[in-house]
């Protein structure tokens, strides 16, 4: 049996707690955590939280979803934004909404939901000229959210609707911890930042209600995700999603879809462009499958080098930095007891940086997701997408993409750093993003 420490991270401030790190730099304060103990008191502003830093107590939160369930103040303000759906919903719903949902992520809707993934990437690429710099994560949530978009509606959506999503999206999660932080009272004012969210959050539910009405209206079956959201039927309950249950299912498809797959693509091209080893290992993958062409779904399956550089950007640059979970009884953690309604804090980060976890944590190693080292790996050692029942429904959709992605952009350019990033993540946004990073794609010649 596990024997696992405690202790509390120093350097809280009166009425704001741990609030300065986690916005100046919160992947180091993060990562520092696990030298203090497994489990780790911090403050929250003026609440305290506790912080599994062991794969163990992490692993063991994350599949005990009774007793710690999705709650807390980012799960509040989380519900208040995205809805209801899937992957904001407490313990109680979720059984039923993960049995309606999984029939729109089954193997052979990912086959036909890649035919976009395809089309979208080869034309972006295709845009590019020979030497192209680009400030790789808008242009990368612009592709995310152009997938993400035609997959959910096969109707199109023109440019115009993407571009007011894409919108909305910024200006109301760009500032989710904030949001999240703030003092209902001080939510409530008038401010010009407070008027800016409330009005994208109108805009966005508003848009998605429209699209949902006219598809119900419509009535007709076109084979993409919301068509299956419409046809999914709780064969133990006997009822299908509602519509406004549709709606929130939408919200969080449109947000798990693009801000994810948008980071980890940034990070990936980053971490290629500071290896160029690596990168190199990369495009011979991608000419000896792809022979100069863009990646097709039947090609993921030839390209492991390619998945081997996503689940290691993943574990270095988790797009969901830190989440909350809230004791729904009396439990002990660490052999520490903790009341009802105790926050607990999920941060990855934590445990994939740890050296107990990792030989040489912080370096960027494909290749420790070859199967017999991960399989040495400690149980618990990467949860980049959760775990147990609510482990992300649409993991292998993200996952499918980046490869499909990385492996376009490695079969026709080569990917350069150049001077102006700042890779400071976006303070208190939703998901683990650099500020800016401006990089050079160029043309590579006949092979």
């Amino acid at each position: 049996m596990s024997t696992f420490t405690t202790g509390t991270a120093p350097g809280a401030l009166p009425g704001l707690g741990h609030m300065w790190p986690l916005l100046r730099d919160p992947t180091a304060f993060l990562a520092s955590l696990p030298a203090h103990g497994d489990l780790v008191e911090i403050r929250l502003g003026r609440e305290r939280a506790y912080v599994p830093c062991h794969p163990e107590l992490l692993r063991h939160v994350l599949t005990d979803d009774r007793t710690f369930d999705k709650g807390g103040a980012y799960y509040d303000r989380a519900r208040a934004m995205a809805g209801n759906g899937v992957a904001t919903c407490p313990h109680r719903d979720h059984r039923r909404q993960r049995r309606l949902m999984q029939p729109a992520f089954h193997h052979d809707q990912l086959k036909a939901y890649a035919a976009v993934m395809e089309h979208e990437t080869a034309a972006l690429a295709a845009s590019w000229g020979d030497s192209e710099v680009v400030d790789a994560y808008p242009v990368l949530y612009a592709l995310a959210l152009r997938t993400v978009t035609r997959t959910l509606f096969a109707a199109h959506v023109d440019e115009a609707v993407v571009e007011e999503i894409r919108q909305s999206f910024e200006t109301a999660f760009s500032g989710f911890f904030r949001q999240m932080f703030m003092p209902p009272a001080v939510r409530r004012l008038p401010l010009p930042s407070n008027v800016r969210h409330r009005r994208a959050l109108r805009h966005l539910h508003g848009t998605v209600e429209g699209i949902v009405t006219a598809y119900r209206r419509d009535g007709a079956g076109r084979g993409d995700l919301l068509s299956v959201l419409f046809s999914s039927q709780d064969t133990e309950g006997g009822d299908g999603l509602t519509d406004a249950e549709i709606q929130d299912q939408v919200v969080t498809v449109l947000a798990a879809g693009t801000e994810t797959v948008a980071a980890t693509l940034t990070w990936a091209l980053q971490l290629l462009s500071e290896h160029p080893e690596q990168q190199r290992r990369l495009q011979a993958e991608a000419d000896a499958v792809l022979g100069g062409r863009p990646a097709r779904w039947d090609d993921i399956a030839r390209l492991p080098f390619a998945a081997r550089v996503v689940n290691e950007t993943v574990r270095l640059h988790p797009p969901g930095w830190l989440f909350t979970r809230v004791t729904s009884a009396e439990t002990e953690l660490a052999g520490r007891r903790l009341p009802p309604d105790t926050t607990v804090v999920i941060a990855p980060t934590t445990v994939h940086r740890r050296t107990g976890a990792y030989a040489r944590p912080l370096e960027f190693d494909p290749d420790r997701w070859l199967a017999d080292r991960a399989a040495a790996l400690p149980r618990g050692a990467f949860l980049g997408f959760g775990a147990g029942a609510r482990k992300c429904i649409g993991d292998d959709f993200g996952v499918a993409e980046c490869v499909l992605v990385l492996a376009t952009i490695a079969a026709g350019r080569t990917v350069h750093s150049v001077p102006g990033a700042d890779t400071r993540p976006v303070p208190l946004a939703a998901f683990h993003r650099p500020r800016r990073l401006p990089l050079r794609l160029d043309r590579r010649g006949p092979r």
